[in-house]
């Protein structure tokens, strides 16, 4: 059916009928895990008495803020954990993972990255190298005394138990096992909770005292599960991706064990003052209406994600995951092969944005990033990924990273402009049936 507010190709809108038909077995699993999560959700607001009275702001030192307190304990039980710390005053999931590290980690420790190399903005937390801004003075892990190894991952991408296994039985200094559950600005396949699973026994086969810490953004409600479930003793994330439900401004969680909370707490704030202190400002309201959406929220991310992987499998990308594949996070990257297509796409879904509509992303040398990214975000909250948004750095292989979408259908147009924006720019022309032969297959590339 003709878009009625926006200029796309009748090729591409067939096309995008075959998308929707061919993700539609996918949309109803999603909705049933979607059903799930809501379910849990709403049953823990309910047992942990939520009221009004939560939403009263704080101000100064923030003693016996009830809602934040609330708050703590109402992630702790939906993420299945002992304990947790919400707090508007964590500004990124980079931040949160680096709370957890430092409240953690001691000189002398060793942080393994089970994973491979970890997401680009925490190589300067670890003390990766002077390229990424960690020159003497700044502070890193590394200039604390605390070593760093890495796991590469095998040739499919998958974590490479053997490799992890080994690096524990060789080094005892190893106090913290690092997952990183996205696949960052990689192709390697996401991990699911039954993934972190298997690598929680490999841990615990050969040290009981590791500290499995996951990074987990990007990965909240996607499944029935959190890691905890399988075993993770700590978890952190950001709360503008998936757990602020696109409500919340601002903010970042942990969560895990008790006593390695409190050790976080007294690394967030001070030792001896940890969680008591932190007044919520007035921003308790939307931190609790942000988890509440959140289920929901990331079902329309999820369901955006795949129609976006059936479309650009059908003009002949390479996508990952692919359609019908198990998912264990909101990213959806397409392999668009040059840069000129990349920055075609990104342009293209900011066309889509509620928010900057009118802006034409170009790339640029983002602080933390070792290669110009482009990105396209216009959202109501300034680097919400939970949001629709589009980024990459400009490196081989120029796949563009897709995540978010506060609801499918306004998802689905920006996906639509990416793909406008590139044919009106000559990629994939001549894939795309002959007009008024809307029903011609699509061969692959």
């Amino acid at each position: 059916m003709q878009e009625p507010f926006f200029q796309v190709d009748p090729r591409l809108l067939a096309l995008s009928e075959q998308a929707i038909k061919q993700a539609a077995a996918v949309f109803t699993d999603i909705e049933s895990i979607t059903e799930y999560n809501q379910q849990k959700v709403l049953s823990a607001f309910i047992e942990a008495k939520v009221s009004e009275a939560c939403f009263h702001p704080t101000t100064g030192y923030g003693y016996g803020d009830r809602g934040r307190d609330t708050l703590d304990a109402l992630f702790a039980q939906i993420m299945g954990t002992e304990d947790a710390l919400v707090r508007h005053s964590i500004v990124s999931g980079t931040h949160a993972i680096a709370i957890a590290l430092f409240g953690v980690l001691r000189p002398g420790d060793t942080l393994l990255a089970a994973t491979g190399a970890p997401y680009d903005t925490l190589h300067s937390v670890i003390g990766l190298g002077e390229t990424a801004g960690t020159a003497k003075g700044s502070g890193s892990l590394r200039e604390f005394g605390v070593g760093y190894r890495e796991a590469a991952l095998d040739r499919d991408g998958r974590p490479n138990l053997k490799a992890i296994e080994q690096a524990l039985r060789e080094d005892i200094s190893i106090r913290v096992v690092h997952i990183q559950r996205s696949r960052g600005y990689s192709l390697r396949p996401s991990l699911s909770v039954e993934d972190i699973g298997r690598l929680v026994e490999t841990v615990r086969s050969v040290r009981s005292d590791a500290i499995v810490f996951v990074d987990n953004c990007y990965g909240e409600f996607v499944e029935k599960r959190e890691p905890a479930a399988v075993g993770a003793d700590l978890m952190a994330g950001s709360l503008i991706k998936n757990p602020g439900g696109g409500i919340a401004d601002n903010g970042g969680y942990i969560c895990g064990r008790s006593n390695l909370v409190e050790q976080c707490a007294f690394r967030m704030t001070t030792p001896g003052l940890g969680r008591e202190v932190g007044a919520s400002l007035g921003h308790n309201r939307s931190l609790y209406m942000g988890l509440f959406h959140a289920p929901h929220v990331v079902g329309e991310a999820l369901k955006t994600a795949v129609y976006s992987a059936s479309l650009f499998q059908l003009l002949g990308y390479e996508v990952s995951p692919q359609v019908s594949d198990r998912r264990a996070d909101i990213i959806q990257s397409v392999r668009l092969g040059t840069p000129e297509a990349l920055v075609a796409f990104c342009q293209g879904m900011q066309k889509g944005a509620p928010v900057d509509a009118f802006v034409i992303p170009e790339p640029w040398e983002m602080p933390g990033y070792e290669h110009p990214v482009i990105m396209a975000a216009g959202a109501f909250t300034m680097g919400a990924s939970i949001e629709l948004s589009a980024d990459a750095p400009l490196r081989e292989p120029y796949a563009a990273y897709m995540q978010g979408g506060l609801n499918f259908h306004s998802g689905k147009v920006g996906v639509l402009l990416a793909a406008q924006s590139m044919l009106e720019k000559g990629f994939f022309s001549k894939q795309l049936p002959e007009k008024g032969n809307h029903a011609k297959t699509v061969a692959h590339r």
